[in-house]
């Protein structure tokens, strides 16, 4: 994995353009509209109207910067050579039993800007994507780096 990419699916590169879209086109002329009605009632020293409108903007425009700076080194994540992986890499889907607590889990390892716990899409960045990236079924790692490192066994890779 290459340093200072931000790892995305296709879902998530056309979600952020989405969002930058609608910053652009429909965000930054409303606020700016704000900010003219908020000049247009005259004094801006105490005119919270104007103060509101130039925090918000300031957030717009932070957003977009920030946007931005992550479309400039995005790298996808190859659906094609995912597909012919028979090990754990970026956008696998993965089915573990963990020893520690006796259960099996299934997880997607995705870059960190699409990591959602809740929905089991992991970081590539996190300790347990660290253990078992590159790793083939039936495979057993440790999990470290964390507070109770726990041991975890390959069930199950699924590559699109």
């Amino acid at each position: 994995m290459e340093l200072n990419k931000n790892y995305l699916t296709e879902e998530g590169l056309k979600q952020l353009e989405a969002e930058l879209e609608h910053l652009i086109q429909v965000k930054r002329p409303a606020i700016i509209k704000l900010l003219q009605e908020a000049r247009d009632q005259g004094d801006l020293s105490e005119n919270a109207d104007y103060d509101a409108a130039k925090a918000q903007q300031g957030e717009i425009e932070t957003r977009i910067a920030e946007i931005q700076d992550i479309l400039a080194n995005v790298k996808l994540i190859n659906e094609s050579q995912t597909k012919k992986a028979n090990k754990v890499t970026l956008g696998s889907t993965v089915e573990i039993y963990d020893y520690s607590s006796k259960t099996h889990e299934k997880y997607t390892i995705v870059g960190a800007l699409e990591a959602n716990p809740e929905e089991h899409r992991i970081s590539n960045e996190s300790p347990l994507a660290h253990a078992i990236y590159g790793r083939l079924v039936d495979d057993e790692c440790d999990v470290v780096g964390i507070e109770v490192p726990y041991r975890v066994k390959i069930v199950k890779i699924i590559n699109w």
